[in-house]
């Protein structure tokens, strides 16, 4: 089975990062929707940033490039045939707590697990994903956990707040805040973001190596049937719902009398708002089928000028 966060490798030496479960057929083939991070070259496996890759398979394997009618967006997607190897975050964290560490980053990576597992977190549940899932991490990666169980998820935010506590954990200081503020290239200002951010408990520093903790639902998901952009929109209203504002992607309904939820394909807004709290919200508006709408914000990888934010009084 494949699910979000898991990487996928290819005789030509990419590596794509899955951003769906399960597959999409396309002319007769299941496909994995993804989106390409690294490429194989002389010196070693290059990083790849979203227009450089656009660019990169456009000229050498433009046939990567898809649209999906499911999720009305153009991103990457890779036939079955294709995958040589298949990264599952699970698999790679069980085999670094079994073998070691073998350098800097997994030793940080073997102190937070164990920190959580002390503090009673079943690690069976849990996986590394990003750069140290494909082996490709240096000095200054970063540590990107998953957790596919929603109670295990929200138990390891709530160890993360407490080790902060205690001091063997530590809170992101104003340089990391800033870099994180123009990697995810926000909307919001950027006392905006640090103030929904802080309050999430989904990222922390261990040793001065930041780490994120993410939430992948392993459930049988139901099809999301197609929608149709209608255009851009901006309202402000109640979120009633945010039981699954830590999927992905991330999912708020919405007390508005003409669309029921919002929907987030970007990182940024995951866990952004709470039940009761009053929101604006700008994104594509969509609509299925059946009449439902419901906002997108992240219709692209960066969601420039998209945004979910809590209205403060």
């Amino acid at each position: 089975m494949f699910f979000p966060k898991d990487f996928v490798e290819t005789a030509e030496g990419l590596m794509f990062a899955l951003v769906a479960q399960g597959t999409e057929a396309h002319a007769g083939q299941d496909k994995v929707l993804c989106f390409l991070r690294y490429v194989k070259e002389a010196s070693g496996w290059k990083k790849y940033s979203t227009e450089p890759a656009n660019a990169f398979l456009q000229q050498h394997h433009p046939d990567y490039l898809h649209y999906s009618p499911v999720l009305a967006a153009s991103l990457h997607a890779v036939g079955l045939p294709k995958i040589v190897k298949h990264h599952q975050p699970k698999q790679r964290l069980r085999a670094m707590m079994q073998d070691g560490p073998k350098d800097a980053v997994e030793q940080d990576v073997f102190h937070l697990c164990s920190l959580l597992q002390q503090e009673g977190l079943d690690l069976a549940q849990t996986g590394i994903t990003g750069s140290v899932l494909v082996d490709v991490q240096n000095q200054a990666s970063d540590i990107d956990l998953v957790c596919y169980d929603r109670d295990v998820f929200h138990a390891c935010r709530a160890i993360t707040r407490d080790l902060i506590k205690q001091g063997l954990l530590q809170d992101l200081d104003g340089q990391d805040w800033q870099q994180s503020y123009q990697r995810r290239s926000s909307a919001l200002s950027m006392a905006d973001y640090v103030w929904h951010e802080r309050r999430k408990y989904n990222k922390a520093v261990i040793n001065g190596r930041k780490f994120d903790l993410n939430f992948i639902d392993c459930s049988p998901h139901p099809e999301p049937g197609q929608y149709q952009k209608c255009g851009p929109v901006t309202v402000q209203c109640r979120i009633i719902d945010d039981h699954r504002a830590f999927d992905y992607p991330a999912e708020f309904t919405l007390d508005h009398e003409d669309i029921g939820s919002v929907v987030s394909f970007t990182a940024t807004y995951t866990g952004q708002a709470i039940s009761g709290e009053r929101v604006e919200v700008s994104g594509v508006l969509e609509q299925n089928q059946h009449g439902v709408k419901r906002i997108v914000v992240g219709s692209s990888r960066e969601a420039h000028g998209e945004y979910i934010k809590v209205v403060r009084a």
